[in-house]
């Protein structure tokens, strides 16, 4: 049999799609059940729910190698999207509305005496993200298919995912979340493509045949990445991506020696931390360990992809490299996988044979960077010694790119020496650092930002010196998220009512929902009716979900006022937590004028080493069980920290939603993705003029949005002048909340476990201006209770939310990239 090589041609065997009515589907079900896993109805439910995965994937698979064979054609332009987070979910669902066969398959599961649901629960959320970031990369992935573009993703197989979130004592605790225990249905193995990793080493410097300086990394320790193939299926297109995810693994070198003279642990070492690389989500980098094992994990990535797209490119013919610019392009999501500019460089020169010009050329028109944060201390830089450490190759190409750069910075601005400092890629100090950002920047054709007040900030602010040598690079591209997943599938109510009114086109074009704008008038009295039966059932149902996790009743006739994401200050969980204290306070003193029945839940993951994000935690917990067993509150209230917040969660929480809470410090949030999931769903927004708030507002209309606080400038030009004491002299309210707070009385058995918390709040130092903005925020949800008593307005509101949301699909966002970025051909298949 004649051996493999990546320059194999390919003839590829038509197959026949498989038959999708409820028989077909039923008779593969136990087929696999009784022959591939060896099981019978009535056995562990996991089982059940695999038959099912493996029969549903097998409908998958014909399309998935026609989209691959017709992507791969040569001359076509391609692109891939580097990210260490794809926040995926469960897969079952979205796939079974994709292919449209859900009916089909909830007939064929009964007639078997099982229950599509059921099984579906039994699907583990897929471990690969943290928050937002990962989530947006599932959406854009989503929405890539659904547009035919042909673009796959890159990321890590991570064994254990971001941690599970349990409460103990009010406190977080994290437990691993090993997502991936009994296996993972979806996903195919190619150990064919493994991809070799260098670590460690030295470089070589040589001559070569013809005289020219090369240069090479030996004495390396090496790392295989496994691919893993998965599914992303377009909306009943035919089209069906890859999401290829890596996993580490040792080489087959082996040092029998050792292992013989008994070593075995030194023997077993290489394998051991090999696979370390890709065991678990985002290592907490507060520690060595952890910054060497996030740096490794990170050029495990970018090396590994890199070298798969070269491959992919190569696979059917001798190419010119000097062609690869113009026929691939890779986006980096966030600072993650920047090392990928200096990657690219390192194979195209000394693997390839190209020359620095000519490697610089083919780099710089390849590469594009997403910037997600306007913090600086979230932009990654790594301590040069760590660097020089782990993949001494690669730093110095990034010397020499940053000498040629700052070359460049001294033609145009002679003698700035300040300038070149604010602008190199290392930055001096008692220790240097590779400024991760910077290295994306100058590597970079395009630069775009997630909102369009993140992408001015960007330009006016982080990354000002940048744009005034390269305004062109810079660009904005707003945020979605899939209609698919957080509407279709995660509100079906919704998703029938709105079919029944303007068809179901919307699905796949979400500007449609604008035809509901007149129905949102009140005389439409019947759709009214309808759209707050939806409503209040999916209030139910997420009364369901707190109750079995939380242990606390929600009333759904109460307004659900609802924040789940990140905890972070700038997110300020504070600021809402300062409310429920006020409203608590409103009840124990009898001021109820103007009362709204109000049950408030945040749900969110801290960071292990995020010691403050973690007493918030706390803080919500305390507060809970105090607000909540308070007879006085009699149900007026009710306060709930959902744990183990997940995309699962949020398809129950987000149509159930009435009150969306997007209240980060002005000029923090670089835009936000919960916010437009709410909005699709019908839920209104109180917010600060932020991220894509201000885009959300804009487009329903400032009368249908609750604005509150201060604006980015306005927060800027506090500066140092910020004395929060000013506002607690002079709001009596915030005075009566801080002392409340400071008596104990949420903590009466652990003194002091709140002052860190106000001594933040009270500093001059404070970044987040929490109580510089808590009488707004106060204000603007008194505007909120009034607006609810009056249900034809508030449902009103909610239509007109919905109606307006078609802007914020992933769909649009896909399209400018590829318009203004990628500029590849969609494929129809």
């Amino acid at each position: 049999m004649p051996a493999y090589t990546s320059r194999t041609v390919y003839r590829p065997v038509q197959l026949t799609p498989l038959a999708n009515d409820a028989k077909a589907i039923g008779t593969d079900f136990q087929r696999y059940l009784s022959y591939h896993l060896g099981r019978f109805q009535g056995c562990a439910p996991f089982y059940t729910y695999e038959a099912l995965a493996y029969t549903l994937r097998d409908r998958l698979m014909v399309d998935w190698r026609n989209t691959w064979d017709t992507q791969l054609q040569p001359g076509s332009r391609r692109a891939y999207y580097l990210s260490l987070e794809f926040l995926i979910g469960r897969a079952m669902g979205n796939h079974l509305l994709n292919l449209g066969i859900k009916n089909e398959t909830d007939q064929a599961m009964l007639e078997l005496s099982e229950r599509l649901e059921e099984i579906a629960d039994q699907e583990p959320d897929a471990g690969l993200g943290n928050g937002g970031l990962g989530r947006l990369a599932a959406c854009f992935m989503d929405s890539c298919a659904t547009l035919q573009l042909p673009v796959m993703g890159y990321g890590l197989r991570y064994e254990y995912g971001m941690f599970r979130q349990h409460i103990d004592n009010g406190y977080q605790v994290e437990e691993p979340d090993r997502w991936l225990r009994n296996g993972n249905p979806w996903e195919i193995e190619r150990s064919e493509y493994c991809q070799r990793v260098h670590f460690g080493g030295r470089s070589e410097h040589y001559r070569d045949g013809l005289g020219n300086q090369r240069a090479r990394w030996v004495d390396t320790q090496d790392v295989l990445a496994v691919p893993f193939d998965m599914p992303i299926s377009g909306y009943r297109n035919k089209t069906v991506n890859t999401l290829r995810l890596w996993k580490a693994a040792a080489t087959d070198e082996f040092n029998l020696g050792e292992f013989n003279a008994g070593s075995y642990t030194e023997a077993v070492g290489a394998k051991n931390s090999a696979e370390h690389i890709s065991m678990v989500l985002y290592p907490n980098d507060s520690s060595e360990n952890g910054k060497e094992l996030r740096l490794r994990q990170q050029y495990f990535l970018a090396s590994a992809s890199i070298q798969d797209a070269m491959r992919v490119w190569e696979r059917h013919e001798a190419r010119d490299y000097r062609d690869f610019a113009a026929e691939n392009v890779f986006q980096m999501n966030d600072t993650h996988p920047t090392i990928a500019v200096a990657e690219l460089m390192r194979i195209l020169m000394d693997e390839k044979g190209l020359n620095w010009e000519q490697s610089w050329s083919i780099t710089t028109r390849c590469m594009a960077y997403t910037n997600h944060t306007l913090l600086p201390e979230a932009l990654e830089k790594w301590p040069l010694g760590l660097f020089e450490r782990l993949l001494p190759r690669i730093l110095e190409i990034i010397y020499e790119i940053n000498a040629r750069f700052l070359r460049q910075v001294s033609l145009k601005w002679p003698g700035d020496i300040e300038r070149q400092k604010r602008m190199s890629i290392i930055e001096e100090g008692s220790q240097r650092h590779v400024r991760m950002a910077w290295l994306a920047i100058v590597g970079s054709f395009s630069v775009n930002g997630v909102a369009a007040l993140h992408s001015q900030l960007l330009r006016d602010g982080l990354f000002h010196d940048f744009y005034q040598l390269w305004p062109e690079k810079f660009n904005n591209k707003t945020n979605g998220v899939t209609p698919r997943r957080w509407v279709a599938y995660a509100n079906p109510g919704l998703t029938a009512l709105i079919s029944e009114t303007i068809g179901d086109s919307w699905v796949a074009d979400l500007s449609q929902l604008e035809r509901l704008k007149p129905y949102a008038e009140p005389h439409h009295e019947a759709f009214h009716a309808r759209w707050r039966e939806v409503k209040f059932a999916n209030k139910q149902r997420l009364a369901a979900l707190v109750k079995a996790e939380c242990d606390v009743d929600f009333d759904p006739t109460a307004l659900f006022d609802v924040q789940v994401k990140r905890i972070h200050e700038y997110k300020r969980q504070l600021l809402n937590v300062l409310h429920v204290i006020h409203l608590y306070l409103r009840i124990k003193n009898g001021r109820m004028d103007n009362w709204t029945n109000r049950c408030v839940l945040i749900g969110g993951k801290a960071a292990p080493g995020y010691v403050m994000a973690k007493r918030i935690i706390k803080l919500v917990n305390n507060v809970a069980a105090v607000v909540n067993s308070d007879p006085d509150v009699n149900g007026r209230l009710k306060l709930a920290f959902l744990p183990n917040y997940r995309v699962s969660s949020m398809e129950i929480i987000a149509p159930a939603t009435d009150l969306s809470e997007q209240i980060s410090t002005a000029g923090k949030e670089a835009s936000g993705t919960g916010n437009m999931k709410f909005m699709m769903n019908g839920a209104v927004t109180i917010g600060t003029y932020d991220g894509a708030n201000i885009e959300i507002m804009d487009a329903v209309g400032a009368e249908n949005f609750f604005l509150f606080g201060l604006k980015a400038d306005e927060v800027d030009a506090m500066g140092r002048d910020y004395h929060p004491w000013r506002y607690v002299s002079q709001d009596n309210d915030l005075h009566d909340v801080l002392m409340l707070l400071r008596s104990g009385h949420f903590n009466p058995y652990e003194p002091y476990i709140f002052d860190m918390i106000l001594d933040a709040l009270q500093s001059p130092h404070d970044p987040w201006k929490t109580l510089a903005d808590f009488r707004s925020y106060v204000d603007a949800q008194e505007h909120v209770s009034l607006a609810w008593q009056d249900q034809v307005r508030w449902t009103r509101m909610s239509i007109l939310n919905t109606a307006s949301s078609g802007f914020f699909s992933t769909d649009r966002t896909m399209r400018e990239y590829n318009r203004e970025i990628w500029k590849l051909k969609p494929g129809a298949m």
